[in-house]
């Protein structure tokens, strides 16, 4: 085999995949989504389209797949956050967490606006992040309610920031926190 073949050692198509998606989000994330083409991808990756579209599919599949890497990632530093907590320290910590996240993130952008209907319609209905959400609340708060609820005091958060983060932080500690107190 050529040694400057790009996949040599690895599982061809997984290798292929996961370096397309990273030339992807560093395409979307310095360039823009405006820059994402099939094209300019092969290019980052030293392929042809033609490879692009075997190992990773077309842009709306290569696109989903960086969402989904990098909503993997908040998710991950979110659950480290709160992995010792219950009650309103959960739900506030997990909040703020994944809001600093999102809010500091150049692929928010591409997050937010992926499809044509409204963002709140699209990830409130999502089950990976309802489940996330629940879980979010803790193990002893199963209300799918309160998952929507916090799912949309999230979206507003996220899409409608408070430009001072003491106080982004300060109400999501006064008025998330409050209603996952518990009666016991």
């Amino acid at each position: 085999m050529p040694s400057d073949d790009w996949l040599v050692g690895r599982d061809r198509h997984s290798e292929a995949a996961e370096r397309i998606y990273a030339a992807a989000a560093d395409l979307i994330s310095r360039e823009g989504y405006e820059a994402f083409t099939i094209e300019a991808v092969a290019a980052r990756v030293h392929c042809s389209p033609a490879t692009i579209y075997r190992h990773a599919g077309g842009k709306a599949a290569i696109r989903d797949a960086v969402v989904a890497r990098q909503a993997a990632r908040i998710v991950d530093t979110t659950r480290e956050a709160i992995k010792n907590l219950e009650g309103p320290d959960r739900v506030v910590t997990a909040t703020l967490v994944a809001l600093q996240r999102l809010q500091s993130d150049p692929l928010a952008q591409l997050m937010r606006s992926l499809h044509t209907t409204p963002v709140s319609e699209w990830i409130a209905s999502s089950p990976t992040v309802t489940g996330f959400a629940a879980e979010m609340l803790g193990h002893d708060n199963a209300d799918p309610l309160a998952a929507q609820w916090l799912i949309r005091v999230f979206l507003a958060l996220w899409c409608w920031p408070v430009k001072d983060p003491e106080a982004q932080r300060t109400m999501v500690r006064r008025f998330l926190g409050p209603p996952y107190i518990s009666d016991n």
